[in-house]
């Protein structure tokens, strides 16, 4: 024989407030919390999703990094814009006499002042060349006593052109920065899509189950009225003797049991008004947050079940995910061209052409120190020539020294016309060419770039696999679930007619006295629960009709929304620094007061 079990050894339970009972009060206000109860204002699935597309903060926000990344595609492109610059100058010196040929008028110091202007333009181009092209005028007035002008004027146009010939020919950092510029710009697109199809999501599944919610009130009433009838019946059936006081206990407690359902249906009612109110509304004080929300969308349209295959291939092509995936193999692909052109070594042409002009105001040349020491010693040779010639007549004559150190190209003399006609006439040019040759040695940076740049392209591959692979996952799970619920809805209905029939057979054996108060009430109880599990089984399938358009990439197509306007209506914000919250002293809390039983 075995052993008869041994008694369990129960812990010491504490004495928690001994007496305590619930207290008794009257049924509290069954109106909804912050909203008017009349009139109800009805709201279409469309109109629920357009304004929460138009107005919810997270999309807004959304919209506005789209926008910010287009900006930033400007930015990137202004590297392209023409520079120009112009430079005004002048200058006044006076230097000390270092000597008697630097110096000015009787061996007193140099003074010159110089004024000119500088003006150029300046920028790269596309294929990581680098260009420039000036003009520079200057009149400079000196009273150094060798010079030969004063004043003169200089002039000059410069060209120069630098062309990447290896490293930067096929890319730079400019134009890489522009490709990620624009591609960012599509991943932010596809980012706001992104959001805006969970918009989407949300608010219909939230819309279907505020759909639900309504119903379930209604069959709730229905129950509570019911049950209310059979209590009134069998008061009366007590009051002649044909049915026991219990009967009248469980009538009533089959209404109190609905009665909280009701309550309860209620609550679930006000939480889903809430839901969707946060995702189509963006002001606190908009009224709509007042209103009582009556959905008049009733269920969504059945659609064609589609193989697998197709709705494989029709999230690859619709889906945003998809999209944001390929402008991140965008943007590894320009790194990776990128830092494998930075191993290359370093090969630039230069090319530089110059026209210089200069024109001025002659000087009397006796005036430098220097012709005038040099045309003393000519007219002495000069003199003793003569004296020669006039000793020895029968002599060949001897030809004296003549022009002197004072003669200046005539088309040097004149003023700042004449100098920019000798720059334009090319009388001073210069040419120039140079290739400039860098090799870094080991270059471990761009090794280390480019290894970064390889790795970051694999996981951009990764990434491509795990979303190939959701999307499969998902398209399997959608279908499913769409069938699921498709047989759901069948049977639920089916049960919810079964259950209506026995109600009613027992009914009516209850009125023949052939039947109990508890079976009627449990076949009222069967069949509310019959309704609310058809009305889940339908609210079920509407959700997994939206999830089949989100998983194909459709949702926008099916719901009539135009993916290129999205972000055209922005939230009417007053300033976008000024904020909508209260100053931070205002805020106080409710006071807390306490019922008495």
């Amino acid at each position: 024989m075995p052993a008869p079990p041994q008694p369990a050894v129960l812990p010491a339970v504490p004495n928690i407030a001994p007496g305590f009972s619930a207290p008794v009060n009257v049924v509290p206000n069954g109106d909804l919390v912050g909203v008017q109860q009349q009139p109800f204002v009805g709201l279409a699935l469309q109109d629920a999703i357009a304004m929460s597309l138009q107005r919810n903060t997270d999309l807004a926000i959304a919209q506005s990094n789209r926008r910010i990344a287009n900006y930033q595609i400007i930015a990137a492109q202004g590297a392209y814009d023409v520079r120009f610059q112009l430079v005004p100058q002048y200058s006044h010196s006076v230097s000390p006499a270092v000597s008697s040929f630097q110096s000015g008028p009787g061996g007193g110091p140099v003074t010159q002042d110089t004024a000119g202007v500088t003006a150029g333009f300046q920028g790269i181009t596309e294929r990581g060349g680098r260009y420039s092209a000036g003009v520079v005028g200057t009149r400079v007035t000196s009273n150094s006593t060798i010079n030969s002008y004063d004043p003169f004027y200089q002039t000059a146009l410069q060209l120069s052109v630098t062309q990447p010939l290896a490293r930067g020919r096929a890319t730079d950092q400019t134009r890489l920065q522009l490709q990620i510029a624009r591609t960012n710009a599509s991943i932010q697109n596809d980012v706001a899509l992104t959001q805006a199809s969970n918009t989407v999501v949300q608010v219909s599944n939230a819309y279907y189950d505020l759909v639900a919610a309504w119903r379930n009130v209604a069959i709730q009433e229905e129950g509570l009225r019911n049950a209310q009838i059979q209590s009134a019946s069998n008061a009366r059936l007590a009051a002649r003797g044909v049915v026991a006081q219990t009967d009248i206990v469980e009538a009533n407690t089959q209404v109190n049991v609905f009665q909280d359902n009701v309550f309860a249906a209620f609550q679930n009612v006000q939480r889903l008004q809430t839901q969707i109110k946060s995702l189509i509304l963006a002001n606190p004080a908009d009224p709509v947050w007042f209103a009582n929300l009556v959905p008049t969308t009733a269920i969504a349209q059945l659609p064609q079940e589609p193989t697998l295959d197709a709705l494989i291939n029709s999230a690859i092509a619709n889906r945003p995910e998809i999209a944001q995936l390929r402008s991140q193999r965008e943007n590894a692909n320009s790194n990776l061209a990128y830092a494998r052109d930075q191993l290359r070594p370093q090969i630039d042409l230069g090319l530089g052409y110059t026209s210089n002009g200069f024109a001025g105001n002659p000087v009397d040349p006796n005036t430098n120190p220097i012709f005038g020491l040099f045309g003393a010693q000519i007219a002495a040779i000069n003199a003793l020539i003569a004296r020669s010639n006039a000793q020895n007549p029968s002599s060949p004559p001897i030809v004296p020294i003549t022009g002197g150190f004072g003669t200046l190209p005539p088309n040097q003399t004149g003023g700042f016309g004449q100098s920019v006609r000798n720059l334009i006439d090319n009388r001073f040019p210069t040419y120039s060419a140079q290739i400039t040759f860098q090799i870094p040695i080991g270059n471990r940076t761009a090794k280390a770039d480019y290894g970064i740049a390889q790795e970051q392209a694999r996981q951009v591959a990764l990434q491509e696999t795990a979303v190939l692979q959701r999307i499969r996952g998902e398209s399997v799970n959608a279908i499913q679930g769409l069938r699921e619920a498709e047989y759901r809805v069948v049977a639920a209905r089916a049960a919810r007619e079964a259950a209506e029939r026995v109600l009613l057979g027992e009914q009516r054996r209850f009125q023949a006295g052939t039947s109990t108060t508890f079976l009627v009430l449990q076949r009222q109880l069967a069949v509310a629960n019959q309704q609310a599990r058809e009305l889940q089984a339908q609210t079920d399938l509407d959700k997994a009709i939206v999830e089949l358009n989100r998983v194909s990439g459709g949702i926008f197509a099916q719901n009539g929304i135009d993916t290129t306007a999205l972000g055209g209506t922005t939230l009417n914000t007053a300033s976008p620094t000024q904020s909508v919250l209260p100053p931070a002293s205002t805020a106080t809390a409710p006071p807390v007061t306490r019922r008495t039983q």
